[in-house]
């Protein structure tokens, strides 16, 4: 039986993940790190803000990827009540149960077409 590796409590991540060709970028709680998600979040359709290995921003980002859209993904160091946070064309939607809201009232695909995340 394998047993779960915890990655809490300051240990680093496995030296075999390779952070560099992932297309989430890590953020801190400094301004600069604030001044950096405000950039990628003018520069780009849909942006996911969250922790690394959370479960709720995986299933975001799958329902993006369901939808046709990847989002970029922005790894927050700080934990907070508003994690994770989509803003989709430089607007904040909200956290997954307002995504989930939007896409169950069948309002989320035209939010994504207005934004430019989606051409169809």
């Amino acid at each position: 039986m394998q047993q779960a590796v915890p990655y809490g409590n300051g240990r680093e991540w496995p030296s075999e993940v390779d952070r560099t060709s992932s297309d989430a970028t890590e953020f801190g709680e400094s301004s600069k790190g604030v001044g950096e998600i405000k950039r990628a979040v003018e520069e780009n359709p849909v942006v996911v803000v969250g922790r690394r290995g959370c479960c709720m921003v995986h299933v975001v980002r799958k329902l993006l990827l369901g939808q046709g859209v990847n989002p970029v993904v922005c790894e927050a160091t700080a934990s907070g009540a508003g994690l994770p946070a989509v803003f989709v064309g430089g607007r904040l939607v909200g956290g997954l149960d307002r995504l989930m809201a939007v896409h169950i009232a069948g309002e989320l695909v035209p939010i994504l077409k207005q934004a430019g995340a989606l051409w169809l």
